[in-house]
């Protein structure tokens, strides 16, 4: 079998060494925390199993976690200025025992913080072949919570941590083009899925739209996310003000939960719905129930939102970036306007609202589009990035292990 290229991987079926894998994962976020990195290593963790590949998680300690077999936790507390980030002390000694006995043969780390640093450390002290995956645009953040003298200092960290490893896996092409362009070598494109029974048109409940106040002839715009300084909800809640008088028939309801929950609340209009967070049938339901989903975000490396929100067939309208256009089919599967300009995309809610043939269409193409995107192939390529890299140290340990030819 031809080994995934780490330069341009493809999706193709697991080669028979993913069975003698043992995958050491190292995040500093994990369930039960509920963001999409999360989310995302959860599936990560149940498809791998699933293929009967062995998974060790070690991550950070959470006052609402309880043991699990197989989930090493380290002491963490609170970030002061993110309370719902926990950070721990990179200290290698136990977890590298642990680490070394479980028999790891590959290092898959997903957040560069203290269990990042502490696995990084592990991999390359005992030999163990070493990925990554870039999730978070730190740097990006850093100026939102008053870091911003952080930024530069922190894309030199990011890339020393990244080029450690064999690979680093981005989400989007995007993103992969522009970690190329910061120095990142050997970056690849692992994308992300969307199941298709669990985000579906055929969730839409009227008795929800009714609940929430929508006419027969209403139009629910929704919202669904964290309620944090880097997913611009402030645009976004400024342009339903700006929309608002202008629309008689519009519902606007936000679905999510974060640090910044209580101020959004307080500083939204009269009207504007707040459902908290939702997960299950009942976020199945939301997503369906709606007309339009706003992804006002221009600092996300993917948006598993979007892909959300295509699967229930919505018409979606996203801040223009590089990642929302390759998300929404090369720009087809949406409505875009310019990051942060809260006028604008006040006056794409209004248009939409006011043609309803134009939503159905985009929803359309949303949705075709979501249903190629399935998590199969995104575990398979996952997959196929460990066998290629493990298979490449083998090669280099051999390589290491022939003597020097001699002369007679």
């Amino acid at each position: 079998m031809t080994a995934i290229s780490l330069t341009d991987p493809t999706s193709v079926a697991p080669s028979a060494d993913t069975g003698r894998l043992r995958v050491a994962l190292f995040t500093d976020t994990f369930v039960p925390q509920f963001n999409g990195v999360a989310r995302t290593l959860s599936r990560v963790v149940d498809a791998l199993r699933n293929r009967d590949v062995a998974v060790r998680v070690y991550t950070t300690t959470d006052p609402r976690s309880f043991p699990v077999p197989n989930v090493k936790r380290v002491a963490s507390v609170p970030f002061w200025a993110y309370p719902e980030l926990r950070l721990a002390l990179p200290i290698a000694g136990s977890l590298s025992r642990d680490v070394a006995d479980w028999g790891a043969n590959v290092v898959h780390i997903a957040t560069p913080f203290g269990v990042g640093c502490a696995g990084r450390t592990i991999a390359r002290t005992l030999g163990v072949p070493l990925l990554t995956s870039y999730h978070t645009n730190l740097a990006a953040y850093a100026p939102l919570y008053g870091l911003g003298a952080l930024s530069e200092p922190g894309w030199h960290y990011l890339r020393w941590f990244h080029n450690g490893g064999a690979a680093t896996l981005a989400p989007t092409a995007a993103i992969a083009a522009d970690l190329r362009v910061r120095g990142f070598r050997r970056v690849a494109v692992w994308g992300r899925g969307v199941d298709p029974s669990t985000f579906n048109p055929h969730w839409r409940s009227d008795a929800l739209r009714r609940e929430l106040g929508v006419g027969d002839d209403g139009v629910l715009v929704g919202y669904v996310g964290r309620l944090a300084k880097e997913k611009r909800v402030d645009v976004l809640l400024d342009a339903i003000d700006l929309a608002r008088p202008r629309l008689e028939n519009v519902v606007f309801a936000v679905v999510g939960d974060g640090p910044q929950a209580q101020y959004y609340r307080t500083r939204a209009s009269n009207g504007t719905r707040f459902l908290g967070r939702l997960d299950g049938s009942a976020l199945s339901a939301f997503y369906a129930s709606c007309d339009m989903l706003v992804f006002p975000s221009d600092t996300d490396t993917f948006g598993n939102v979007l892909l959300e929100g295509m699967a229930s067939g919505l018409a979606i309208v996203a801040a223009d970036t590089p990642v929302t256009r390759e998300v929404l089919a090369g720009g087809q599967a949406g409505a875009f306007y310019p990051a942060a300009d809260s006028a604008e995309l006040a006056a794409r809610i209004v248009a939409l609202t006011c043609a309803a043939s134009a939503r159905r269409e985009l929803g359309r193409l949303a949705l075709a589009e979501a249903r190629r995107r399935t998590w199969d192939r995104v575990f398979d390529s996952l997959l196929e990035s460990y066998v290629h890299v493990t298979r490449r140290s083998r090669r280099l340990h051999a390589a290491q292990r022939v003597p020097a030819s001699t002369s007679r």
